[in-house]
């Protein structure tokens, strides 16, 4: 899973890649590549993908920021996706664990236990 994120943001907004180059950049075999790329197809990333001389794959992303609204399960599910995939593996994994943490927290009445009448 480390790899499969490692590998989004490889290509994310990046010039396409080829696979040999991703499989040399993560220390795997073309073929980890091609399975993972598949994979995460699976699940939704919208890898692009063209064959011959100049192909390759990329992972052309929106340079404008989007507002996604969750519910508490939703945002849990990310939490745990997270945590296997371990928060602190790159710099974005943690800074979504950070909001998305923070999420949770901000209709929470917060209690004063310090001050007692």
């Amino acid at each position: 899973m480390e790899r499969q994120q490692h590998l989004i943001e490889l290509l994310a907004g990046a010039e396409r890649r080829t696979v040999s180059e991703l499989a040399e950049h993560l220390g795997v075999s073309t073929r980890t590549v091609e399975r993972d790329v598949e994979r995460l197809r699976d699940a939704g990333v919208p890898f692009e993908t063209s064959v011959g001389r100049a192909g390759g794959i990329s992972l052309p992303v929106t340079t404008t920021r989007t507002q996604v609204e969750l519910d508490v399960a939703e945002i849990a599910a990310l939490l745990s996706s997270l945590a296997t995939v371990g928060p602190n593996s790159s710099p974005s994994a943690n800074s979504a664990t950070a909001k998305l943490a923070a999420a949770l927290l901000t209709d929470v009445p917060r209690v004063d236990v310090g001050h007692r009448r």
